[in-house]
């Protein structure tokens, strides 16, 4: 069902590792599981290292990287996935939720603004974190599932560079809506890897940025700003 789209209502997005978390929750997770001793140390800290360095580079294999990162959750039942969780959140994640970020959101609430997280990381890994915000809406890369059992595979399109974009365009189409239904529309990332959906909103906004997002975003005059702290 399509709903009433109210023209003066604004949409704010927001990427989750090193914009609103101070620190990547993805490759955290992999050095979680090392240290719940459910993954050899030297073997895959080499690899998430590595994978790391790409997307920093802008060179990320996403689907070698997916069938890397999901892997693991393949060999272990759901339910003891989610307890798993809840101390990955506990121990890693709530330290790299910052009071500035919160203020970022809460503000965007509180103006009315449909919120939501997108991001590359996998929705398992990122629907609490979103939650934890207060962030309703969350589209990330999902893991595929088959009778109640993540199997190592992806379903659908990865949220990831031009994916974001497919992303984002197809969630708002399936509410009867489009980026250009909001007044205004935002979209906050520390990443290159983000600008071909940041060139497409109003308001795109460099969060604590590498080198290559931070030169794009002085030439074309974008805010950056700082949610550290």
């Amino acid at each position: 069902m399509k709903q009433d789209v109210n023209s003066t209502q604004n949409i704010a997005l927001f990427d989750l590792d090193n914009t609103l978390l101070a620190g990547d929750s993805d490759y955290n997770w992999g050095l979680f599981l090392i240290n719940e001793g459910l993954l050899d140390a030297k073997t895959h800290q080499e690899r998430n290292d590595q994978f790391y360095l790409d997307y920093k580079n802008g060179t990320l294999d996403i689907y070698k990287f997916l069938e890397f990162q999901l892997k693991p959750l393949s060999e272990h039942p759901k339910a003891f996935l989610d307890a798993l969780h809840l101390k990955y959140m506990d121990q890693v994640i709530r330290p790299m939720m910052t009071q500035k970020a919160q203020a970022l959101v809460d503000s965007h609430k509180a103006s009315g603004d449909l919120c939501v997280v997108i991001t590359a990381t996998n929705s398992f890994v990122t629907k609490p974190i979103a939650t934890a915000y207060g962030i309703e809406h969350l589209i990330g890369t999902d893991p595929e599932m088959v009778d109640g059992q993540y199997t190592g595979g992806v379903q659908g399109v990865p949220s990831f560079q031009e994916g974001k974009v497919t992303r984002i365009k197809a969630w708002l189409n399936a509410r009867g809506q489009q980026l250009e239904s909001f007044n205004k529309s935002y979209f906050y990332s520390d990443s290159h890897n983000d600008l071909p959906l940041m060139k497409l909103v109003t308001n795109p906004v460099a969060v604590d940025a590498d080198e290559t997002l931070t030169r794009y975003a002085i030439e074309h005059q974008w805010p950056q700003i700082s949610l550290r702290g």
